[in-house]
């Protein structure tokens, strides 16, 4: 009966049923239909309460209300909008410049947000009239923007990795730390395919004209270099304080280098904003302080407080360099866009320490994580409207409306997973899951060719289902499969949840097109800066400028299973133990002073006990 009900339940979807409703309804009438016909016990149905309320109590679960109403507080902010503002302004006058930019943006909204539908819109309201506005090709920008706000489903924290690892039985930390490389390297993918359509066609993507860019120094100057210098000096304290610490190079080392580079960063900034140049006296006060103080922690032994008032002591110092600079012969080395710069990418970046950093420390696991991320977010909310007195940054009606949407998504995933409880009930009932272990690990070509045909099934799957629904019903059915083939589970939850990426870009169902078409313009409308009309963007360009980065993710695809140390790092940070190791220094343990304890005879703990 089982393969009927994996049937029957694809009717069900393809008619339209909700997913939650069709889940459920064909576990309760298979149930009773198997009661009848005797092949499914009626017993089985008294586990039914114990699991929706199981599922209820998994705090696991409470990490996805708590991230998602973190993006829409961040989104509803404007963090996007400046975001979006300050790296197009730093990457625009490069050929590709904007697209640059909204894929660094998406990336960054995806590591503070994990909402792919906050970050599209986002995107889509703010840079996609800049890229039509400067001549880009509407295919190209299109598929840029979509391909990046998907980038929030395997950069951590994505929500999706939460229910992966929930289904897949694996730590959320884990399967966290799995994805973050990859999703790095999927950017970076991005951006590769942007600089090669740069070249071969270059009028696809215009750089922005010289009046178009702002943030310049009294004598016309980007600064920018002075930007590289103040990265390359923060990447250096960074690096230094981690090494110091005897980080390995992973996941974690990355984060959190980078962490304190920011951190670094931001101190030069604030410091040379609010006193540099402007008060060289106070500065050189502070900086001593800051030294007095690192010199206490290191004498008293707080090694890691140290490190970082070392930190804090270097950024002082930058600053009182480029104070002195500045007073004494009018060269900064802080320029306008440095600054501007870095007090709009710290924020974002100090709440991804704040959530990814406590949870690959293992300071915090990601519910804790989530609740600190949720209020990270409010702080800095409360932040931007004070410093830039706009009361729209933060106000009832923001809070109101994340709130209500986070309920909406929280309970749109949970009836989604209780209808998946009750499915699989009957489905292991029936033995529907010897049924798909058997028939998947019997595929020829044994590890390889189970690979294939799942990555080929999800891929399929993806045209009718969202990442969503496809982690409730498939992933439960072929993880035991892959568990017993001996599949790392961490790096096969990595690898799905880049293929389920693509749920979000291919029709007729991918909602990141959804969510782009319903912010694009369906007429044609006057350009509020040119002045000129600009023509609508039709649904097929959106389609179409999708393709290449669903072959980019296929792509990716293929990268994580021929090179699994991108996923497979995450053992590093796990503590190992070797047995050998300990029975050696059990058999070489002995009292104060030598010899064996009196009347108790030297056990070798090698040998098998003698009765």
């Amino acid at each position: 009966m089982a393969p009927v009900m994996f049937g029957a339940l694809i009717l069900f979807l393809l008619l339209g049923y909700p997913v939650a409703f069709a889940l459920a309804a064909n576990g309760l009438i298979f149930a009773v239909v198997g009661i009848e016909l005797g092949l499914f016990q009626e017993n089985f149905l008294q586990a039914l309460p114990e699991r929706i309320y199981g599922t209820m109590n998994n705090d696991v679960l409470l990490a996805i209300p708590f991230f998602t109403f973190m993006g829409l507080v961040l989104e509803r902010s404007g963090m996007a909008e400046d975001l979006l503002d300050t790296i197009g302004q730093l990457f625009g006058p490069v050929r590709g410049g904007l697209a640059y930019a909204v894929i660094f943006v998406g990336a960054l909204l995806a590591a503070t947000t994990g909402v792919v539908a906050a970050s599209v819109i986002a995107m889509g309201l703010i840079s996609l009239p800049i890229m039509m506005r400067y001549g880009y090709d509407r295919r190209v920008a299109s598929g840029v923007i979509a391909a990046s706000g998907t980038l929030a489903q395997i950069i951590p924290p994505s929500l999706v990795l939460i229910v992966m690892a929930d289904q897949l039985g694996r730590s959320v930390g884990d399967m966290y730390e799995g994805a973050f490389i990859p999703g790095l390297v999927l950017a970076g993918l991005y951006a590769v395919f942007i600089f090669i359509v740069s070249i071969a066609r270059p009028s696809y993507v215009p750089g922005l004209p010289l009046e178009a860019i702002g943030y310049r120094e009294d004598d016309g100057a980007r600064g920018v270099w002075q930007l590289g210098v103040l990265v390359l000096f923060s990447g250096i304290v960074g690096y230094y304080v981690m090494d110091q610490t005897g980080m390995r190079m992973s996941a974690d080392f990355v984060v959190l280098a980078m962490s304190i580079g920011i951190v670094v960063s931001f101190l030069c900034a604030v410091f040379n904003r609010w006193l540099g140049a402007r008060n060289v006296v106070v500065t050189a006060v502070v900086a001593a302080a800051l030294i007095a103080g690192w010199y206490f922690l290191k004498q008293n032994g707080w090694i890691r407080s140290g490190y970082l008032a070392e930190a804090l002591a270097a950024g002082a110092i930058y600053a009182l360099v480029v104070g002195v600079l500045e007073r004494t012969t009018g060269f900064r080395l802080m320029s306008r866009m440095a600054e501007q710069t870095t007090f709009v990418m710290v924020p974002p970046l100090a709440l991804i320490f704040l959530v990814l950093g406590t949870i690959f420390i293992g300071l915090a696991t990601p519910t804790e994580g989530g609740a600190m991320g949720a209020m990270g977010a409010l702080i800095l909310a409360g932040i931007k409207r004070y410093m830039s007195g706009e009361t729209h940054r933060l106000n009832f009606d923001v809070v109101r409306s994340a709130t209500e949407s986070t309920a909406k998504l929280s309970a749109f995933v949970l009836f989604i997973l209780l209808g998946a409880r009750v499915f699989s009930l009957t489905f292991y009932g029936v033995n529907g899951h010897v049924w798909v272990e058997h028939l998947l690990t019997s595929l020829p070509g044994g590890q390889i060719g189970f690979l294939i045909v799942v990555n080929i099934l999800i891929f399929v799957l993806a045209f009718f289902l969202d990442f969503f629904e496809l982690a409730f019903i498939a992933v439960p059915l072929i993880g035991p499969a892959a568990d017993k083939l001996g599949i790392d589970l961490i790096w096969f939850g990595v690898m799905l949840g880049v293929n389920m990426q693509t749920s979000f870009m291919h029709p007729p169902f991918g909602f990141a097109l959804f969510f782009l078409r319903s912010v694009a313009p369906k007429d044609p409308y006057k350009d509020r800066v040119t002045g000129k009309m600009m023509p609508a963007i039709k649904t097929s360009e959106i389609y179409w400028g999708a393709v290449p980065f669903v072959i980019i993710q296929c792509i990716m695809v293929a990268l994580v299973v021929i090179f699994p140390q991108m996923v497979m790092h995450y053992k590093r940070s796990n503590v190992q133990l070797d047995q050998k190791s300990i029975d050696q220094q059990l058999n070489n343990l002995a009292p104060p002073g030598g010899g064996d304890l009196p009347g108790i005879p030297q056990i070798d703990v090698t040998q098998p006990p003698k009765i």
